[in-house]
C-alpha cells in the first residue's frame, strides 16, 4: 500500500504519488516519546499529481543566508502537509498542525493563510518545497538560499604570450559566495564558448587559443548570482606578435631603371618587439641592417632581386618582402647602311639598321611616317634589315630607323633612298623654224636618275655630247632632222627622240610713224607702220590689246596705215605694229600718242567761310592737255598768275566772288569757273558758369553756356551725348541757359555746351555736376538671431550723395559711430531693437532702420562618436554628439549634404534622431563624413571623420610556376584583396604548423619542397579567413597524378583549429 509507512516516524510517503485507495485511519497516541504524535484517521483518500501554478509565492527568492523568508499559497489547506525533499515540515488537519521538532526553532506557521516562514535560512534550507491537499491540490516551488558574492580575482597562468601560437588561461576567483555564474568580458564584449574558446571549471576558467594582437584586453571576469555580482580587477595580455604584413617600397617606382640611376629600397613590418632587418640582393646577405637601402649610380650588375627580411627574436618568426630591380645601359649609336648596291627601280634594295647597345625593338620610318610591312616591303632579322622588292618610284625618300629599348631611345641620321631608273623617251625642246645666220638652241631631257648622259646627231653625224646643242650660223642647207639619245649608266638603259628644224631669212625692223603734226581733238589724224622685210600680215595694238576697226577708226594699204577720223582724248596711248611672216614674227617698239584737248571748266578747292585774321588759299585745277595757265580775278583786279592763289590777312571787306581763268596754248582755248568767300569773326572761347556752388536734389538749378564770339546756335550735352529739353529740363536766351526744375540725382554727369557759328563750333571744357542726395533708408545686413558668447556683426548703408555718416543705437541707448558694428560676446540681455542711423552733412538730412536681434542659447561643440570597428556587411552606426541646444541635424559626405528619406526602406543608410545608420556597412560608404547642427543663429560643422570600412580578404590567388626545373630558384606569392591588409601563413601538404609565415615564400626547387601549397589568409579586423592551394612539381620528375587546388575556402575566426583538421 502507499500508505504502509504512514505510522513510521518520518511520514515520507506525502512525496509520493498514490493511486485512489482506501484506508482506515486510527488516531492512536505514541507512548514510546517519538518525535511525532500521530492519530489513525479512517477515511478514504485520493491522492491527486503534484500542480506547478503560481498558487505558491515566496517573499523572496533567492535569499542570502541569515534572512526570513515566507512561503504561501492562495489556496487554504485543511488536510495537508507542507514538505521539504520529501520531508514532512508540518503536518496541518482539520483545527490544527504539527511542526517538525528538529526545526521548530526556525519555523513559524500561519494556520489561516497556510504560509510557511523560515527564519535565518542556511544553504542547506535551499532546495523543493511542496504544499499538498489531501483529496486536493499540490503546489510546489524552488527555494535558493545563496551567500552573498565578495572578494572576486583574476589571474593568468602566464601574461607574455606569443601571437598564433600561445594560448591563453585566464583563472577568476571568489572569496565568499554561492550558486556563481561566471561570465567573461574583453573590453565591453562578452566572450562566448567557441572553437577558439574554451571554458571550464564551472566556466570560473577560460581558455583561449590561437591569440592574436588584438586579444591583449583587458579581461574582467563578471561573477554573479541571484543576489548581484562582482567584476573582477582588468587584466591585459602583453601578446608578442609579427613580424607581418612586410611591404617593400622602391622609390622611384620603376620597371626597368637606366644605368646611373639612384634608387632607395624601405622596407616595414608590424612586429611587437621591434623586428631586426636584414637586406639579402639575389640571396645573398648585405652588410645594411638599416630599413632603407640606398642604390647610387646603379649598373648593370645591380639588376636582381632585393630581399628585407625581419625576425622577431621573441615570436622566432620571419617575414620578408622583395622586389626585382632591372637596371640597362641606354643606346649610344644607331647607324643606317644600304647592303646591296643602288635602288634601281623594278630590283630588290635592302637597308640595315646597325645599333650599339641593348635593343627592345626596331621600327622604320619613312618621309616622317612609320613603315609597315606588305608584299614588297619586308622586315627580317628581328626589323634590323628593310628590304624593298621589288623598288617603285614611290620607295625614294628619307628613311631612318628608331630604335628603343626600356630606358632610351635614338634615331639614326636620316638616310636618303633616291630610286635609279630611266632614261623615259626624252623631250626635246627646240625651235621648228629658225632664221639664216642666227644660230639656235636644241634642249633635250629625259627624265631619269641619276640625270642621263646626251648625244644630238644630224644627218646620221654626232654633233654633240651634251643635252643642249647650239648650231652655228643656219643656212637653209641646215634644215632637216636632228636626233637625241639619253643614257643612264646605273640602269644601262638609252632611249632616242628627234626634232626638225626649218631654215628661213628673217624680218629685221618694225616701228610705228607719225608724220602729222600735234593731234588735236576732234581732228582726222593717222599713224604709219614701216617694216623691213617680207610681211605676211600687219597687227595694230594700243596699250598691248588688238585694235579692229570702227566708225571712227579705218585700217589702209594692207593694214599699214590706221585713221583716227575724228580723234578723241580717250585714244590718247601706247601704240604697236606687229608684222608677221612663215619665221614668226616683230612687234615695234611702243609709240605714245598724246591727244591734246582742254580746258574744260575749272574746278576750285577753297574754303567757303573764314575768319578775321587768317589768310586762306584758293587752287584752280581743270582738265586739259598739255596743262593748262592760270589767273585769279577779285572784284575784275588781276590777283595771281598761279592755279593758286594765297589771300593776305583776311579783313570783312574781302568777302565776295574769285575768278579763275584756265588757259590751253595748244588748242587756244580758254575756261573760267568762281567762289564766294565770306569773311566772320571767330568763337574764342565757350565756358559753363553755375548759379551756386550746392546742387541738391529737389530744388532748382541752373547753368549758363558763356561764348566769347558771334553764335549762330548753342547745343548742350551730357556725358558726350546731346541733351533735349523734358519736363524737368528747360532752355532758354536761344539755348544759353539750362534750368533743371527741379534737380534729381540722376541728373548728375558730366556737361558741355557748344556753340555753333558758320565758320566753325567749340565745345565747353566738360563740368562735372554732382548732386547731392540722401540718405535714403538704410540697408542692414546681419542675423536676427545670435549665440550667447558669441559675436554678431551688423553692416549699414544708404545711398546718400556725399556718403553719409552713421551711428548705431541699442534699445535707444548710443551704441557705435561706423556702419559696421560688432554687437558681442553676446548676453541675454543683449537681445533687443538694433537701430541705424545715416546722416547726410550736405542735405542736413536722418535716414533709419532697425533690426531686432535674439540671443539665444549657443551650440558648444559638434563631434561625431562611433564605439565599433566598421567592418563590411555589418551594423555600424555613427552619433553626432551636441553639445547645446540644437533645432535641427544634417549629415555630409565628402562635403556634400546627405538626402536622407527615412520612409526609404531599400537605403542601407539612414539616421534616427542624432545617428546615422549603415543596415549594413558597404564599402561604398568609405569617405569623409561630418554632421552639421543647427541652429536659428548658425550651422555648426563638426570636425571631419574619415570612414575607412575593413572588409576581406577577398579573391585569394597563388601566383607562381606550378613546376621548375630541379635547383632553380622558386618565389610563390599570395594576395588578398582586404582592408586592412592581411595576415598570411603557408602549409605544406598535411603539415599542422605553418610552413612559412608573410605572402610571398622563396626555395630552392627540390623533391622535398614539391606537394600542395596552401596559403591562408587572415584579416586581422574582421576575423575573416580564406585559403587557397597550389600543387607545385619538379619539372623532370613530375607525378602522373596531379589533383588541383580545391578553391578559395571561407573560414569565420577558425583559423587556430584550421592546421589540425586541414589535412583530415
Amino acid at each position: 500500500m502507499c500508505w504502509k509507512n504512514l505510522v513510521f516516524l518520518d511520514l515520507n510517503l506525502l512525496n509520493q504519488k498514490c493511486s485512489l485507495f482506501s484506508l482506515a485511519k486510527a488516531i492512536l497516541k505514541s507512548s514510546m516519546g517519538s518525535q511525532w504524535g500521530f492519530f489513525l484517521i479512517l477515511t478514504t483518500l485520493t491522492l491527486t499529481d503534484l500542480v506547478q501554478s503560481q498558487s505558491i509565492h515566496v517573499s523572496m527568492n533567492p535569499v542570502p543566508v541569515g534572512a526570513n523568508v515566507t512561503i504561501s499559497s492562495d489556496a487554504e489547506v485543511t488536510l495537508g502537509a507542507w514538505m521539504f525533499h520529501g520531508s514532512l515540515l508540518v503536518l496541518i488537519y482539520p483545527g490544527g498542525y504539527m511542526i517538525n521538532k528538529e526545526k521548530s526553532d526556525r519555523i513559524i506557521f500561519i494556520s489561516n493563510t497556510s504560509s510557511l516562514t523560515l527564519q535565518s535560512v542556511r544553504q542547506e534550507d535551499s532546495g523543493l518545497y511542496k504544499i499538498e491537499q489531501i483529496n486536493g491540490f499540490s503546489f510546489q516551488i524552488e527555494l535558493s538560499v545563496q551567500v552573498p558574492i565578495s572578494g572576486v580575482g583574476l589571474s593568468a597562468k602566464a601574461t607574455d604570450l606569443v601571437e598564433f601560437n600561445s594560448t591563453a588561461i585566464l583563472m577568476c576567483s571568489v572569496s565568499n559566495g554561492t550558486s556563481l555564474s561566471y561570465e567573461w568580458l574583453v573590453g565591453n564584449s562578452t566572450i562566448s564558448n567557441g572553437a577558439d574558446v574554451q571554458l571550464s571549471d564551472g566556466n570560473a576558467t577560460i581558455s583561449i587559443a590561437g591569440l592574436t594582437r588584438f586579444d591583449q584586453g583587458p579581461y574582467r571576469c563578471n561573477v554573479s548570482n541571484g543576489l548581484g555580482y562582482e567584476l573582477s580587477p582588468p587584466l591585459n595580455l602583453n601578446i608578442s606578435y609579427g613580424p607581418s604584413n612586410t611591404t617593400m617600397t622602391v622609390t622611384p617606382m620603376k620597371n626597368i631603371y637606366r644605368s646611373g640611376s639612384n634608387i632607395t629600397l624601405s622596407c616595414s613590418t608590424d612586429s611587437k618587439p621591434t623586428a631586426k632587418i636584414q637586406w639579402m640582393f639575389n640571396e645573398m646577405h648585405l652588410n645594411q641592417s638599416g630599413s632603407q637601402l640606398d642604390l647610387q649610380n646603379v649598373q648593370e650588375s645591380h639588376s636582381g632581386t632585393y630581399k628585407c627580411i625581419f625576425h622577431n627574436p621573441v615570436t622566432m618568426r620571419f617575414s620578408s618582402n622583395s622586389s626585382k630591380i632591372q637596371v640597362m645601359d641606354p643606346l649610344t649609336g644607331v647607324t643606317l647602311n644600304h647592303s646591296r648596291g643602288p635602288a634601281i627601280l623594278d630590283m630588290m634594295y635592302s637597308l640595315q639598321c646597325e645599333v650599339t647597345g641593348p635593343i627592345g625593338s626596331i621600327q622604320w620610318w619613312k618621309d616622317g611616317r612609320p613603315l609597315v610591312p606588305d608584299n614588297r616591303t619586308v622586315f627580317e632579322m628581328d626589323n634590323s634589315t628593310l628590304i624593298l622588292n621589288p623598288v617603285q618610284h614611290s620607295d625614294g625618300g628619307v628613311y631612318d630607323c628608331h630604335v628603343f629599348n626600356d630606358v632610351s631611345n635614338m634615331t639614326s641620321s636620316p638616310f636618303e633612298v633616291k630610286v635609279n631608273y630611266g632614261p623615259e623617251m626624252p623631250t626635246i625642246m627646240a625651235p621648228r623654224v629658225a632664221p639664216t645666220e642666227d644660230s639656235v638652241t636644241l634642249t633635250c631631257w629625259a627624265e631619269s636618275v641619276p640625270p642621263s648622259s646626251f648625244k644630238w646627231f644630224f644627218n646620221d653625224s654626232l654633233v654633240s655630247n651634251m643635252s643642249e646643242y647650239m648650231t652655228p650660223a643656219l643656212t637653209a642647207e641646215m634644215s632637216g632632222e636632228y636626233i637625241c639619245m639619253a643614257f643612264n649608266r646605273i640602269t644601262g638603259k638609252n632611249s632616242t627622240a628627234s626634232t626638225m628644224l626649218t631654215v628661213i631669212d628673217p624680218i629685221t625692223n618694225v616701228q610705228v610713224e607719225d608724220h602729222m603734226n600735234h593731234p588735236v581733238e576732234g581732228h582726222p589724224h593717222d599713224l604709219t607702220c614701216s617694216v623691213n622685210g617680207t610681211v605676211d600680215h600687219i597687227y595694230w595694238m594700243k596699250n598691248n590689246e588688238k585694235m579692229y576697226p570702227d566708225n571712227r577708226t579705218l585700217f589702209l594699204m594692207d593694214n599699214m596705215t590706221v585713221r583716227f577720223m575724228n580723234i578723241q582724248r580717250n585714244d590718247t596711248g601706247h601704240y604697236q605694229c606687229m608684222a608677221i611672216n612663215a619665221l614668226g614674227n616683230m612687234t615695234s617698239s611702243p609709240m605714245m600718242l598724246i591727244v591734246n584737248y582742254g580746258p574744260e571748266m575749272p574746278t576750285i578747292m577753297g574754303p567757303r567761310v573764314a575768319p578775321t585774321e587768317d589768310s586762306v588759299t584758293l587752287t584752280c585745277w581743270a582738265k586739259s592737255v598739255p596743262p593748262s595757265s592760270f589767273k585769279w580775278f577779285f572784284n575784275d583786279y588781276l590777283v595771281s598768275n598761279m592755279s593758286k592763289y594765297m589771300t593776305p590777312a583776311l579783313t570783312v571787306e574781302m568777302s565776295g566772288e574769285y575768278i579763275c581763268m584756265a588757259f590751253n596754248s595748244i588748242t587756244g582755248k580758254n575756261s573760267t569757273a568762281s567762289t564766294m568767300l565770306t569773311v566772320i569773326d571767330p568763337i574764342e572761347k565757350v565756358t559753363i558758369d553755375t548759379s551756386n556752388s550746392w546742387a541738391l536734389e529737389g530744388y532748382s538749378y541752373e547753368m549758363i553756356c558763356d561764348v566769347t564770339g558771334t553764335v549762330g546756335h548753342i547745343y548742350w550735352m551730357k556725358n558726350g551725348e546731346k541733351l533735349h529739353p523734358d519736363n524737368s529740363i528747360v532752355f532758354s536766351m536761344d539755348n544759353k541757359t539750362i534750368m533743371f526744375k527741379p534737380l534729381d540725382r540722376h541728373d548728375a554727369g558730366h556737361y558741355q555746351c557748344m556753340a555753333v557759328n558758320s565758320f566753325g563750333n567749340m565745345t565747353s571744357t566738360a563740368y562735372m555736376l554732382s548732386v547731392n542726395f540722401g540718405p535714403d533708408r538704410p540697408v542692414i545686413y546681419g542675423s536676427e538671431f545670435g549665440e550667447k558668447g558669441r559675436d554678431v556683426v551688423f553692416n549699414c548703408s544708404a545711398t546718400s550723395m556725399p556718403p553719409s555718416t552713421y551711428t548705431w543705437w541699442f534699445n535707444g541707448s548710443f551704441a557705435a559711430n561706423t556702419s559696421e558694428f560688432t554687437a558681442g560676446p553676446l548676453f541675454y540681455n543683449m537681445s533687443g531693437k538694433y537701430t541705424c542711423m545715416a546722416h547726410n552733412q550736405a542735405t542736413g538730412k536722418n535716414s533709419t532702420n532697425s533690426i531686432m536681434l535674439t540671443v539665444i542659447e549657443a551650440i558648444e561643440s559638434v563631434m561625431i562618436q562611433s564605439n565599433t570597428t566598421p567592418i563590411n556587411n555589418e551594423n555600424f552606426t555613427l552619433t553626432c554628439h551636441i553639445v547645446g541646444p540644437y533645432d535641427t541635424i544634417y549629415w555630409m559626405k565628402d562635403d556634400m549634404k546627405l538626402d536622407m528619406n527615412v520612409s526609404d526602406t531599400d537605403s542601407s543608410m539612414y539616421t534616427v534622431d542624432n545617428m546615422l545608420h549603415f543596415t549594413p556597412l558597404a564599402i561604398d560608404n568609405n569617405g569623409t563624413y561630418q554632421c552639421v547642427a543647427t541652429n536659428r543663429a548658425a550651422h555648426h560643422k563638426s570636425p571631419p571623420y574619415t570612414l575607412l570600412v575593413n572588409y576581406g580578404p577577398l579573391n585569394v590567388t597563388i601566383s607562381g610556376p606550378d613546376t621548375a626545373k630541379d635547383g632553380a630558384s622558386v618565389s610563390l606569392i599570395c594576395s588578398a584583396d582586404s582592408q586592412p591588409e592581411c595576415d598570411f601563413h603557408w602549409f605544406l601538404d598535411n603539415q599542422t604548423t605553418p610552413y612559412m609565415n608573410g605572402s610571398v615564400i622563396n626555395f630552392t626547387a627540390t623533391r622535398g619542397h614539391t606537394g600542395k601549397y596552401i596559403c591562408i589568409a587572415t584579416n586581422p579586423v574582421t576575423n575573416i579567413t580564406m585559403m587557397q592551394s597550389k600543387d607545385f612539381a619538379i619539372a623532370d620528375h613530375a607525378s602522373a597524378i596531379c589533383i588541383q587546388g580545391k578553391g578559395a575556402l571561407l573560414l569565420l575566426g577558425l583559423y587556430p583549429f584550421l592546421a589540425h583538421f586541414l589535412f583530415l
